[in-house]
């Protein structure tokens, strides 16, 4: 069987540009060559540590050098790294434990501390600080993994039920890392600032340096735009990956301003939607840089994306059309099919074809492809209701709903399980969520069935323009039967961009 580590694309990166700055956190850089380095004195730090291969080690380092030696170091001595997001909750952390079943824990001092109120974390026999030793001893080389281990575990957002552990093989990582490649394309004289931790491994592997930006994920809105926008400058950044959140902020600062950047020369942003609105406040502060929105899930990125430019062009008729995401990646195979709440089991394409549907009408997106996660860590149930398996073929349940027009380009309608069925018609919360975004002094609204009326939930950015905004809503073609004003709707806690459903539904029902 095949052999390859994912770290071998870094110390290949290390070897071609041994001088050149790999990352820069806060005041400290760090080259390619010193941090191979420090990569290796971790590795054999470990080993002696006892972490072995096949080992899953669980981290909580916020992202900075230290996290990077620690993955990559974890990776060469063939460990598997296992993240938690910053945002999880107790109960969330200790349910992603039980999942993961770790033999070390790596965490800065806070971390540790956090580990004695845990019953899971103590648990977890070695426990280590994000710190590391330099010995005379000899040093470990690579081992040499197969493309089927295990290299490292992430969690997807989803609250409830048991957590979804993303189980990415080393094999997966090189598939993900050619589809990023091509579809970001980091250069080795570009200086990104990589907001998305992944992004940041798979600079490392292209000879591209990294610009960590001084931003908490878990407290989002305590974001000092300004300082980033110096961070920007100061570094000549060249290249912008983050959420649309990240994006926004920096965009409505630099218009405020006056604030342009003439050395960004591409943005890239994804994990939640960009409404046209929303892509024309980029245009506007980015008018010399290409700026493009990729749609994709943890389970497959990217499956497509659209410029920000053409999407401005869809502001009109936003009401009949769902959310243009674009032409599919050249490696993602695109279906749409009948929306199931059901496991889907089909043991030929010629049962899965018979649920695909027709150009233009609305079902569920799945997606195959060498780049598309084919397993989850310790849970059949979540295999079973997203994935279909035909020989050995992979399509994952995306579980959004959208449809495919007739040049092949790539609209979304939503999470399927919000589409509302009302008098015989399929109602699209996500469309309603795009008109909103339209309206003077809204910030963000949605529409809901709640004890069966169809209600427009709404964020506003002035208390005086409910009234004008009420108005506006009652114009619609399909009337809410109540507007309710919300003075902020919840937002998922990873990007901090897209409405957490689960939550505005229980603060409404109060």
């Amino acid at each position: 069987m095949e052999t390859f580590n994912i770290v071998d694309l870094f110390f290949e990166s290390a070897k071609k540009y041994p001088d050149k700055t790999a990352i820069i956190y806060r005041e400290n850089e760090i080259s390619f060559s010193e941090f191979k380095a420090q990569v290796q004195d971790t590795s054999t730090h470990f080993a002696n540590k006892g972490i072995n291969r096949g080992d899953r080690v669980l981290i909580f380092v916020p992202m900075s050098i230290d996290l990077y030696r620690i993955v990559l170091a974890l990776f060469n001595i063939g460990a598997t790294a296992v993240f938690l997001d910053e945002w999880v909750s107790k109960k969330r952390m200790e349910e992603c434990c039980k999942v993961a079943q770790c033999k070390a824990f790596i965490g800065i001092f806070k971390a540790r501390i956090f580990s004695f109120f845990s019953s899971e974390l103590r648990k977890i026999p070695i426990k280590l600080s994000a710190n590391y030793s330099r010995t005379p001893d000899k040093m470990v080389g690579t081992v040499k993994t197969q493309l089927s281990d295990t290299a490292l575990i992430t969690f997807t957002t989803g609250s409830t039920g048991t957590p979804k552990a993303a189980k990415r093989t080393h094999g997966f990582l090189k598939e993900q890392f050619n589809a990023l490649l091509e579809k970001i394309d980091p250069q080795p004289d570009d200086v990104d600032m990589p907001v998305l931790p992944i992004v940041l491994l798979i600079n490392l592997g292209a000879g591209c340096t990294s610009v960590i930006a001084e931003f908490k994920a878990s407290k989002p809105d305590e974001m000092n735009t300004a300082k980033i926008i110096q961070q920007i400058q100061t570094y000549k950044v060249t290249r912008l990956v983050s959420s649309p959140f990240f994006i926004k902020r920096i965009a409505k600062h630099s218009i405020a301003t006056g604030t342009s950047f003439p050395l960004l020369k591409k943005i890239f942003t994804g994990g939640a939607p960009v409404f046209p609105a929303e892509a024309e406040l980029y245009t506007k502060a980015f008018p010399q840089t290409k700026t493009e929105i990729v749609y994709g899930s943890t389970e497959a990125e990217p499956i497509s994306s659209i410029e920000a430019k053409e999407l401005v062009k869809e502001k009109e008729n936003i009401l009949q059309k769902g959310l243009k995401v674009g032409q599919p990646y050249r490696k993602a195979n695109v279906k749409i099919i009948e929306i199931r709440e059901d496991i889907i089991s089909c043991t030929a394409e010629e049962e899965l074809s018979r649920l695909v549907l027709p150009e233009g009408k609305i079902g569920e997106i799945i997606v195959s492809g060498p780049h598309v996660l084919r397993e989850y860590f310790n849970n059949e149930k979540a295999l079973k209701q997203n994935k279909i398996f035909i020989n050995e073929q992979c399509w994952h349940r995306t579980g959004d709903s959208g449809y495919v027009d007739s040049e092949g380009i790539l609209y979304l309608t939503g999470r399927c399980n919000t589409l509302i069925y009302r008098n015989n018609l399929t109602i699209a919360p996500f469309i309603y969520e795009n008109y909103f975004q339209t309206l003077e002094n809204v910030e963000m609204g949605t529409l809901l069935q709640l004890n069966n009326k169809l209600t427009a939930l709404v964020e506003v950015k002035n208390e005086n323009a409910k009234t004008e905004v009420r108005e506006k809503i009652n114009t619609l073609d399909i009337l809410p039967d109540a507007v309710v004003f919300i003075e902020k709707i919840p937002r998922d806690p990873r990007h901090n961009s897209k409405i957490d459903y689960a939550k505005l539904s229980s603060l409404v029902s109060k």
